[in-house]
């Protein structure tokens, strides 16, 4: 771990592995040099971490998500194995720039959005927590889209993230799996006599892992995230090839590998869509298997197997995992159904992220059933049973039974994914207190009498290390300074800045960090678009998935009246704002794509006007992403959580924000309500209506046109738009945008709007208290202790999984000298 070591090790990698010299190396062959020596001195950990849980059995999780949002490898591994001032120094020392190594970096493109970001934090914590785990999931060759914006217009082009070389990750052909789809069903008796069920597939692929390691923020534990890529067993055909049919030759390892080609936008209408169904069970089956071969390595049954390993569905997507576990024990390993269900049930846990109903996940039945015959059948047994239990507890209730029921008998027939979870999981939890509750009264109310006590809360968090400690390193100085660096795992500790506030002294540094970060961003802003930011202005923040229901048009709106009021009195005297948007839009999502454009045309126009200066300007930052978002939390000032009540899961943007020492502007919606909680409602700007008030609204017969022929602020601005006047004259271009919100108004902007403009006025005059600011900005992050994914873990163990942590201790700290004597080599 020496400097000169390392230094060493620079140049053998950059020898070796990548065949260059300083000569003839690229800024990439450097990363890859630096990378393979980080990921070398990671290697002993993971083996350390394997060897122990062969000498002593603990419980696995099994982390099982579609989506894994990692960001960039390196500054986060540097940061958690504690060699980020060594590896600097070594750089430095050998003519590298750590920094441009660290920015050259692809990002995987392995998620969407707060679904996938949640996922790796939570591989960070549970190394951390040093608690044995395994994420599993796909490993995409092209990943989210890259997002350009040409004339204020969302392009996606394709994520080749791979394309510079990943050098985490190790690939293990050796233990790769069979997954099968279509074909038939067909019963049998076996050499006992006892009916039995085979399922024969049409087309069978194999599933390749590739491991990356996951280290803890400096603990000998590093845990695994394993990747699955989908490939043809046999990938060129001699035969075709031979009589002239070149396509036919290799087109079944084409239409293998299509499985895990590109991860779908999460907006995407997933019904009827064959690929995305392929893509589930392809990943779940494969990760079961995994965690089968695996317990089956050290025990000669799987009558024990929920005891050893814990299964966590991130969302409906991994559902299939029910009728797959239930088919692997029937089908495979020859349980009977009493048993195979009580492993199952014993075996799974689910996580619900969503109260949209639109995202509750359900398939067509005749897809289902063509694609996966065998679970259809398992899926319509459990269903039988199930609603038998349904019927002896709630007898008479037959539209209960409907709306329990797997099977959705309404018009077409389909699975509804949510139902399955909740019936084949032992315990299925919200991730905010507000969702959950909302969850137990509305969304899965009739699992919830049905299974009084498996509904559980379990607030979302995320990790400091990479939302502080190496995303904020002049703040995580700072707090070093001054507390210590306990928080970096016990983020509790933060409460230590409370006793500072006061301090004169404390509150300018605390600035002075802001205000650096506030430059580092306004010269991001200029280099990628021109546009010239105050560094003293408020920067005002909303960076997220772009969609009408998290209403970044609401944001726009109180943009146009701040603009309106400039242009009816030029000398007024506003608090100077620098709007910062961020988020990309699912390729098919008309609506959102213009409210990009919306955007970008209303900042076209405001930064380029001279009467409004430097009061007002807006910046959409193009291709959000985790490495952004590492820029953009620290130079936050106000956070946007502005969701309509009841809408948004919980959100971890929101906390990320406040840890960074941003103020929020928010409705009572998802983790807002425990945020004010814990920073102290004079520390949040809350506006709009609440759950209840909403669910009145509708009800009573909600009528928006009213609210834009009441209100002559509102009509200023929206008639703004429908003349023409940010769009070069077009009339027509925000027409969709403007009838939607006149006329339907899903998300109740035109409802909220004064009192989020008013709310806005309030946020104006307290940022001109720059004392007053700071105080408030001290204590937003000291009280954010409760949001780390620390935490969040520490409660799925307690409450779902049962797990207690698993120390490693190092006995093999590096190859002897003389080599190791290797036993007789196994067969599998």
């Amino acid at each position: 771990m020496d400097i000169n070591k390392l230094k060493r090790a620079f140049a053998y990698n950059l020898f070796y592995e990548q065949g260059k010299t300083t000569r003839t190396a690229t800024l990439n062959d450097y990363y890859l040099a630096v990378a393979y020596t980080v990921r070398d001195r990671m290697q002993h950990l993971f083996v350390n971490s394997v060897e122990a849980l062969l000498d002593k059995e603990s419980k696995i999780v099994c982390y099982l998500s579609a989506e894994f949002l990692l960001g960039p490898h390196l500054g986060n591994n540097l940061i958690n194995l504690g060699l980020y001032e060594d590896v600097a120094q070594a750089a430095k020392e050998t003519g590298l720039d750590l920094q441009a190594i660290l920015a050259h970096e692809e990002e995987p493109g392995l998620g969407n959005g707060g679904l996938g970001r949640l996922a790796a934090c939570y591989l960070d914590s549970l190394a951390t927590l040093q608690i044995p785990a395994i994420g599993y999931g796909i490993r995409y060759e092209f990943g989210m889209f890259d997002q350009e914006i040409v004339d204020g217009w969302q392009k996606e082009l394709s994520d080749r993230w791979l394309h510079p070389g990943n050098p985490w990750e190790i690939k293990k052909p050796d233990m790769d799996c069979e997954v099968g789809f279509g074909g038939h069903t067909e019963i049998y008796q076996d050499e006992k006599g006892k009916r039995r069920v085979r399922w024969l597939p049409g087309r069978v692929i194999n599933g390749v892992p590739y491991d990356t390691p996951i280290p803890g923020y400096k603990v000998n534990n590093v845990n695994l995230l394993r990747l699955w890529s989908a490939e043809a067993p046999q990938s060129f055909d001699f035969e075709e090839f031979n009589v002239g049919d070149y396509f036919g030759a290799v087109e079944e390892k084409m239409a293998a590998e299509n499985i895990t080609k590109v991860l779908y936008p999460n907006d995407e209408q997933f019904q009827g869509k064959r690929l995305r169904l392929e893509q589930q069970y392809f990943f779940v089956s494969c990760s079961l298997q995994d965690m089968i071969r695996t317990h089956l390595f050290m025990h000669d049954s799987l009558d024990n197997f929920h005891v050893h390993f814990q299964g966590q569905l991130n969302d409906t997507h991994p559902a299939v995992a029910v009728p797959e576990l239930m088919r692997l024990l029937l089908d495979i390993h020859h349980y009977q159904w009493d048993q195979a269900w009580d492993i199952t049930c014993k075996t799974l846990c689910y996580t619900n992220h969503t109260l949209l109903p639109e995202a509750m996940e359900k398939w067509q039945l005749d897809l289902f059933g063509t694609l996966l015959p065998r679970h259809l059948e398992i899926i319509l047994e459990i269903n039988r049973r199930f609603l038998d239990a349904v019927r002896l507890k709630f007898p008479g209730d037959n539209t209960r039974l409907s709306r329990m029921s797997i099977i959705d008998e309404a018009g077409p027939k389909y699975v509804r994914m949510a139902n399955l979870a909740s019936v084949g999981s032992k315990a299925i939890n919200g991730v905010a207190a507000m969702h959950t509750d909302l969850l137990r009264k509305h969304t899965l109310k009739d699992f919830h009498e049905m299974y009084p006590g498996k509904i559980h809360n379990v607030t979302n968090g995320v990790t400091p290390r990479r939302w502080i400690a190496l995303s904020n390193p002049r703040l995580t100085r700072l707090l070093i300074d001054a507390i210590g660096e306990g928080w970096i795992t016990h983020l509790d500790e933060l409460k230590k800045l409370e006793n500072l506030v006061e301090d004169t002294s404390f509150r300018e540094a605390w600035r002075k960090v802001k205000e650096a970060n506030k430059r580092e961003m306004a010269e991001y802003a200029f280099k990628t678009s021109g546009t010239v930011a105050n560094p003293e202005a408020m920067f005002d923040v909303q960076v997220k998935r772009i969609h009408e229901y998290k209403r970044q048009h609401l944001n726009v709106l109180h943009i146009i009246t701040l603009y309106h009021r400039i242009k009816a009195n030029p000398n007024i005297d506003l608090t100077p704002r620098f709007f910062v948007f961020g988020g990309k839009a699912a390729p098919s999502y008309f609506m959102a794509k213009r409210m990009i454009k919306l955007i970008t045309s209303v900042a076209e126009v405001i930064n380029t006007d001279p009467e409004v200066g430097d009061r007002l300007k807006v910046f959409f930052i193009p291709n959000y992403n985790v490495k952004i978002g590492q820029m953009v939390y620290p130079m936050t000032d106000l956070s946007e959580q502005i969701s309509l009540a009841g809408k948004e899961a919980s959100g971890t943007g929101n906390m990320k924000f406040s840890m960074n020492g941003a103020l929020t502007i928010g409705t009572l919606d998802g983790a807002n309500v425990e945020i004010r909680e814990e920073v102290g409602a004079e520390n949040f700007f809350l506006f709009g209506l609440q759950v209840e008030e909403v669910m009145q609204r509708k009800a009573a017969g909600y009528n928006p046109v009213d609210i834009y022929n009441n209100n002559a602020q509102l009509r200023a601005v929206i008639d703004l738009i429908t003349s023409g006047h940010f769009s070069h004259g077009d009339r027509d271009l925000f027409r969709p945008l403007v009838d939607s919100l006149l006329h339907d108004d899903p998300y109740l902007l035109l409802a909220d709007y004064q009192d989020y403009v008013d709310c806005q006025d309030r946020v104006s005059e307290t940022f001109r208290d720059q004392e007053q600011w700071t105080r408030m900005s001290i204590l937003n992050t000291a009280r954010m202790g409760k949001f780390s994914s620390d935490r969040s873990i520490h409660d799925y163990c307690r409450k779902i999984w049962q797990v207690e942590p698993f120390p490693v201790e190092l006995k093999w700290q590096r190859i002897p000298e003389g080599g190791i004597v290797f036993p007789k080599l196994r067969a599998t």
